[in-house]
C-alpha cells in the first residue's frame, strides 16, 4: 500500500532514471556515464558486494578520491541495507583505526592511493577487516601492499550480475555514518538513517530551488562538488543533484588547476566549498585564463571573510554563505538574496535564513529565546527532521547534544530584524577580555578586506590583567608587504570602531605574520592548535 512507502536513497533514483537517462555523470580522467550507466554500475556494484557476503547491516568504509565511484558508494552500499562509513582520509592513522574499530567496519573499499595510509592504520584496528581495492587503471593486478587484498572492484563488478533486487525496508535503518572531530577526545560518530537523509535532500531542493535571486539550485545547474565526499555526504548535495538528474562532475583529487579549468571545461554553475578551497582556486595561475561569471559558490565549514567575498564577486563568483554542523547533516541556513540587492556584499556574510522544515532558536544559559533585535546574542539550538539522533555509543557527549529538547550547536549568533542569523563566534572561540565579548568572526572579516591580506585567524591569548585579549594571526598575499599589513589592519580595525560598528575592546595588540595557519581535517582554521602553538606576550 502506498501508506507504507518507505522513504529509501534509492527512491531519489526515480524521477533522473524516468526523465534524463542519458543525462551524464562525468568523473574526471575516468569516464563518462549516463544515468542509465550509473544505474547498471550500482546493481553490479550491489552484486559484487552481496557476493562478498555484505547484506543488511554490515558496515563497508570507503576510501577514496571524489569520484563516480564514490557517488555509487552514496548509493549502492545503504540501498542493500548496509551502511556506509565514509572514512576521513585526513585524520591521523591512530584515528582512522579508531573510527574503523568504533563503526565495527567489516569491508573496506580503498583506492590504491591510499593503501600506505592504511598500512599504517590497519597496524592499530582490532576487529577483523576485509579489504578491496579501487584503482584508476581497473585492469591489472592488485597493487603492492603489506595488507591482505580479497579483489580489485572494478573486476568483481565485471563480473557481477547486471542486475540486483534493492529491498524495501524500515526508512529508519542506518544508510551512513562518519566521525567529526571535535576539541577534546577521540572522534565522535554520527549516522543518518534513509529517512533523515532523504528528508534532507527534499529540504536542500525545497530551500535553494525557490529562491527569486541568481543563487539557486535549478534543473539547468552543472554541479561539481568541492568539498570531501568523506565530509557530511558532501555536505548532500550530490544526493540533490543526483535526484533533480543534473550534468555532475566529479574531479578526483583537488588539484587548484585542475578544479580551475574543469569549472571552465564543463560549464560549472554549482558548487560548494570552505572558504580556504576558493581562495586557492582565485589565486592559482589557471584562475588567470578563465571567466567564472556563471558559476555559484555555497561557502560553508567557516564564516566567508568580507575579502575573499569581494575577491570571487570582482571575478564574477556569485559566492554566498551557508551554514551547517556534520550533526545537522549538514543544512541548517543559507542566505536568501533580494533580486535588487545582488552587489550587497554584506548580505551574502549573514548565515542566511533557516532552511525548510527548520526550527532555529538563539538562547541563553537557561534557553530561554534572546530578543530578535540584531544585537543580543546567544547560542544557536536547532530542530529538524534529519538532526543526528545520537552520537554513536556515546550516550553522555548525546545527552549534552540534546539537552532541552534542542539541538546545541556550540556557536553564538544573533537573530538579525530581517529574521536572518549571523554567527558571531564559536562558544569556545569567543574572546572574553576584561568581561566583554569580543567576536573573531568580526576581527576576521575587516581584516580579510584588508590589500594584502590572504588569510586572517582571529583568536584570545591569556592576558594577567584582562584574561585574554585578541591576536590576529594573518598570511599575506604573495607580494605584498608584511611589515606594514600589521599597521593597516590595526587603521581598518580602528575605523570600525569609530564608527561604532566594533568595541574598543576588540583592537589587538598584536597583529602576528604567519606563513600558514594550522587546519583540521576539513580544511578549516584550526583554533585550539592556534592558541597552543602562540607564545603569550
Amino acid at each position: 500500500m502506498n501508506a507504507d512507502f518507505p522513504l529509501l536513497i534509492k527512491t531519489l533514483l526515480t524521477a533522473p532514471l524516468q526523465a534524463v537517462p542519458d543525462q551524464q555523470i562525468i568523473s574526471d580522467g575516468l569516464g563518462h556515464f549516463t544515468y542509465r550507466d550509473f544505474s547498471g554500475r550500482l546493481h553490479r556494484l550491489a552484486g559484487a558486494l552481496s557476493d562478498a557476503g555484505v547484506g543488511q547491516g554490515t558496515v563497508v568504509g570507503v576510501m577514496d578520491w571524489d569520484t563516480h565511484r564514490y557517488l555509487e558508494c552514496f548509493f549502492a552500499v545503504p540501498m542493500m541495507g548496509a551502511v556506509l562509513h565514509t572514512i576521513n582520509i585526513r585524520l591521523s592513522p591512530a584515528q582512522i583505526a579508531y573510527t574503523i574499530d568504533h563503526a565495527e567496519d567489516d569491508i573496506i573499499l580503498v583506492h590504491a592511493d591510499f593503501l600506505p595510509l592504511l598500512e599504517d592504520a590497519m597496524s592499530m584496528v582490532k576487529r577483523p577487516v576485509r579489504l578491496f581495492v579501487m584503482r584508476d587503471a581497473p585492469a591489472g593486478e592488485a597493487p603492492q601492499s603489506t595488507l591482505v587484498i580479497e579483489g580489485m572492484l572494478e573486476a568483481m563488478m565485471t563480473a557481477a550480475p547486471s542486475s540486483f533486487v534493492f529491498p524495501d525496508f524500515d526508512e529508519n535503518l542506518r544508510a551512513t555514518c562518519f566521525y567529526t572531530t571535535g576539541t577534546t577526545g577521540d572522534p565522535k560518530g554520527v549516522a543518518y538513517s534513509h529517512r533523515q537523509l532523504v528528508l534532507h535532500t527534499m529540504g536542500i531542493l525545497s530551500t535553494f530551488g525557490p529562491m527569486a535571486a541568481g543563487n539557486r539550485f535549478h534543473t539547468h545547474d552543472v554541479y561539481m562538488p568541492i568539498t570531501p565526499m568523506f565530509h557530511v555526504h558532501g555536505w548532500g548535495f550530490p544526493y540533490a543533484a543526483t535526484m533533480l538528474g543534473l550534468r555532475q562532475i566529479y574531479p578526483g583529487r583537488y588539484q587548484p588547476d585542475n578544479l580551475v579549468r574543469l569549472i571552465d571545461r564543463h560549464g560549472v554553475t554549482f558548487s560548494h566549498c570552505v572558504p580556504t578551497i576558493l581562495h586557492m582556486l582565485l589565486t592559482c595561475d589557471a584562475a588567470a585564463e578563465v571567466t567564472f561569471d556563471r558559476w555559484k559558490v555555497v561557502i560553508g565549514g567557516s564564516a566567508l571573510p568580507r575579502g575573499l567575498a569581494e575577491a570571487a564577486l570582482a571575478r564574477g563568483i556569485n559566492v554566498f554563505s551557508a551554514y551547517g554542523l556534520s550533526e545537522t547533516c549538514p543544512l541548517l541556513t543559507t542566505v536568501h538574496l533580494d533580486p535588487a540587492d545582488e552587489s550587497d556584499v554584506a548580505a551574502r556574510l549573514k548565515t542566511g535564513r533557516p532552511a525548510a522544515m527548520v526550527e532555529l532558536r538563539v538562547v541563553d544559559a537557561e534557553m530561554r529565546d534572546v530578543s530578535r533585535d540584531g544585537v543580543s546574542t546567544g547560542e544557536i539550538v536547532a530542530r529538524a527532521p534529519w538532526l543526528n539522533d545520537a552520537y554513536l555509543k556515546d550516550e553522555n557527549a548525546t545527552a549534552a547534544l540534546w539537552r532541552g529538547g534542542y539541538l546545541h550547536t556550540g556557536d553564538v549568533g544573533r537573530i538579525e530584524v530581517d529574521g536572518s542569523l549571523m554567527i558571531t563566534d564559536r562558544l569556545k572561540d569567543v574572546i572574553k577580555s576584561g568581561g566583554e565579548w569580543i567576536s573573531s568572526l568580526t576581527l576576521e572579516s575587516v581584516a580579510s578586506a584588508v590589500t594584502g591580506v590572504a588569510e586572517v585567524a582571529a583568536i584570545g591569548i591569556p592576558d594577567s590583567k584582562w584574561g585574554e585579549r585578541p591576536l590576529l594571526l594573518v598570511v599575506p598575499e604573495e607580494g605584498a608587504a608584511p611589515d606594514t599589513l600589521p599597521a593597516d589592519i590595526a587603521a581598518a580595525l580602528e575605523a570600525e570602531i569609530a564608527a561604532g560598528a566594533l568595541s574598543k575592546w576588540a583592537l589587538p595588540e598584536r597583529i602576528d605574520i604567519v606563513a600558514d595557519l594550522a587546519r583540521t581535517s576539513v580544511g578549516k582554521i584550526d583554533k585550539k592548535r592556534l592558541r597552543a602553538m602562540v607564545t603569550p606576550g
